[in-house]
């Protein structure tokens, strides 16, 4: 599969080709939602998603699985690095660095504005010193550049059928509404790293504060006003996603099945999550292999429907198209 994307894609160089293909590795090994729905993209398209997921993916593993033992000194060297690297390869295209090699070359294809890079490495910057956030408005300053700009990144990749500043908004809440339901499903995890990305002033709201969750998480034992700042929290996710929503139709048709189904496997997180009693400072909420396959088919019967309306997608701008993509199969789930 890895080549045929690749071929469809007109990468033809070794070098590039494998930095790309280590990308869809670091995808399907770290991001098996995320992966999942973007099987459902053209062919020729899933490559620069693969770079742009890789190199997050990479960038976030610095920050929180450096090495057992890693001093904040450490990974924030290590991070330094990584931006000097990612700016040098921007600039000239090319980098010895796999990740940013794929990065630097998907980024020049779709033209991708740099500075959604820079402050994506900011915000990652910022998970080295900073352990919580006093309101909502602060996390979302810090989302801005761990989410929403992922989102921004996506959409020269997916297309649009409305000017891109219109899809825009859509496309940056869709990255929110994405890490909330991440930082929801994954609080307890997060706590034990020393951060809490729950709002406080929405925690206190419910009578919580970073030594009940510490208590509740040490001891096992639930508590009522954790379980109505966890729904509290929910809640607002789910306006995020009616926010995020229009943007999909925004989008041209043969990308809408992809990110419709990101949209529906995120959301069923938090549905796991409520199934789960809000349990979520205990144990991962995990959505069930059922539900993912029939969201996946569910998937699949709209890209069959967008490719009988529409003729084929045109191949990413910039490069030479070496055929026609196929209809994408579903990972297995």
């Amino acid at each position: 599969m890895t080549r045929r994307e690749l071929d469809a894609a007109g990468i033809t160089e070794p070098a590039l080709r494998s930095a790309y293909a280590h990308c869809r590795r670091l995808n399907a090994s770290h991001g098996k939602t995320y992966f999942l729905a973007t099987r459902l993209l053209p062919v020729a398209h899933r490559p620069a998603v693969h770079a742009l997921y890789g190199f997050a993916r990479w960038a976030d593993d610095i920050v929180d699985d450096l090495g057992s033992g890693a001093s904040t000194a450490q990974r924030a060297e290590a991070l330094a690095t990584l931006g000097r690297r990612l700016d040098a390869g921007l600039r000239s295209g090319h980098s010895r660095e796999p990740v940013v090699q794929a990065l630097a070359h998907t980024a020049a294809v779709y033209d991708i504005d740099h500075q959604y890079f820079a402050d994506f490495m900011t915000s990652m910057s910022d998970d080295l010193a900073v352990t919580d956030y006093p309101t909502y408005d602060d996390l979302l300053g810090y989302m801005h550049g761990s989410a929403a700009v992922i989102g921004l990144q996506m959409l020269p990749v997916l297309g649009t059928v409305v000017p891109r500043a219109e899809a825009a908004p859509h496309a940056a809440d869709l990255g929110v509404a994405f890490q909330l339901t991440n930082f929801l499903r994954d609080v307890g995890e997060d706590l034990d790293r020393g951060r809490v990305y729950l709002p406080a002033d929405l925690l206190a709201a419910h009578g919580v504060d970073r030594e009940l969750l510490q208590w509740s998480r040490a001891t096992g034992a639930r508590d009522p006003r954790v379980t109505e700042a966890l729904k509290a929290t929910a809640h607002l996710i789910r306006g995020v996603y009616r926010r995020a929503y229009p943007g999909i139709a925004m989008l041209t048709p043969v990308s809408r099945p992809c990110i419709r189904t990101a949209f529906v496997l995120y959301g069923a997180i938090l549905d796991a999550v409520a199934d789960d009693g809000y349990a979520a400072l205990h144990h991962r909420a995990v959505v069930p292999r059922r539900r993912r396959a029939a969201v996946a088919l569910d998937g699949l019967a709209r890209v069959a429907a967008a490719r009988l309306k529409a003729a084929d997608p045109p191949p990413p701008p910039a490069l030479v198209r070496l055929g026609h993509p196929t209809a994408p199969h579903a990972e297995a789930v």
